[in-house]
């Protein structure tokens, strides 16, 4: 598959690298966490949005794509996340990773105070890390594997792993 637009894809990339970094060096290096590099990306990401629409697959590639749908899960703005939500659930599956859309719907429904659906959002540190409200908690995993996710289970012990090791700093 033919990348269209491979300047867009490259400065999309590039700003999940700097995104992943960040985190990366909080959870494993001790190092500040930088607030300034979600509203920075956020920034970008809308003019992006508002200029092109939303990074599909056809438009920027695979990995450019999730890196945009990274940027827009970390955007600090509530309002754009249900913008950009609602713009890749208009897409079909070959434009956008369906688990991106279940991580975003996850996120919005969650800062809007509703119970998610997908079990991908979590709150606290080490053995004090707890999911967030899930509706029907029964059937996650279903839910989760008609999107292409893992269970929930298997999520849930590797985000445990991660946050020990930065409690434990």
């Amino acid at each position: 598959m033919a990348i269209i637009n491979k300047s867009l894809a490259s400065e999309l990339i590039q700003m999940a690298k700097i995104d992943q970094d960040m985190r990366m060096n909080w959870i494993y290096k001790d190092a500040d966490w930088e607030e300034a590099i979600d509203k920075t990306n956020q920034k970008r990401l809308k003019q992006i949005v508002s200029k092109y629409g939303w990074p599909t697959i056809s438009s920027v590639g695979k990995r450019a794509s999730n890196a945009a749908w990274l940027i827009v899960q970390h955007a600090p703005d509530l309002k754009f996340k249900e913008k950009c939500l609602e713009l890749m659930e208009q897409l079909p599956p070959s434009e956008v990773k369906t688990a991106n859309i279940a991580y975003l719907k996850d996120r919005v429904l969650v800062r809007n105070g509703k119970p998610q659906i997908y079990g991908t959002q979590f709150n606290g540190f080490g053995k004090n890390i707890k999911v967030c409200n899930v509706q029907d908690f029964e059937h996650v995993d279903e839910r989760r594997a008609g999107v292409g996710l893992g269970k929930f289970a298997e999520s849930e012990a590797r985000l445990r792993k991660i946050n020990i090791v930065k409690k434990t700093k």
